[in-house]
């Protein structure tokens, strides 16, 4: 098995650009990549310290702006090694997917979602970055 970190944490915004200079100006982050998703709709931006192997943070606009303020942070990811590995093996437990493929980004990062035990959003990645 080969989970090994927090990749990253996923934060729903209504306005990417304002959220990206925010935490660019604000918290000091970096902004390491942009892209839209293959979906069309979805924007991200992923930021982090500028450190080898940091667990960064995901900015997504377009998903779902009518969450309550308590409720902007979207799912958790973890960085695995094989994503076809981790596909299938979660395929064989007693575990809600939510994805029912895996999806491949632009840049050529893949991942899928699960549920957690109380519906929380869980994403397996692998990532070229």
């Amino acid at each position: 098995m080969a989970r090994k970190k927090i990749e990253h944490v996923g934060v729903m915004v209504k306005d990417i650009d304002a959220s990206v200079r925010f935490y660019k100006e604000v918290v000091g982050l970096e902004l390491k990549g942009r892209l839209d998703h293959p979906n069309g709709v979805i924007q991200l931006a992923f930021l982090g310290f500028g450190q080898q192997a940091e667990t960064e943070l995901e900015l997504i606009q377009g998903y779902n702006e009518g969450l309550p303020a308590e409720g902007k942070v979207h799912h958790i990811a973890f960085t695995v090694d094989d994503i076809e590995e981790e596909f299938a093996r979660i395929k064989e437990l007693d575990i809600r997917l939510i994805d029912q493929e895996i999806t491949t980004l632009p840049n050529g990062s893949r991942y899928f979602f699960f549920y957690g035990p109380d519906g929380e959003w869980i994403e397996f990645f692998q990532s070229t970055r």
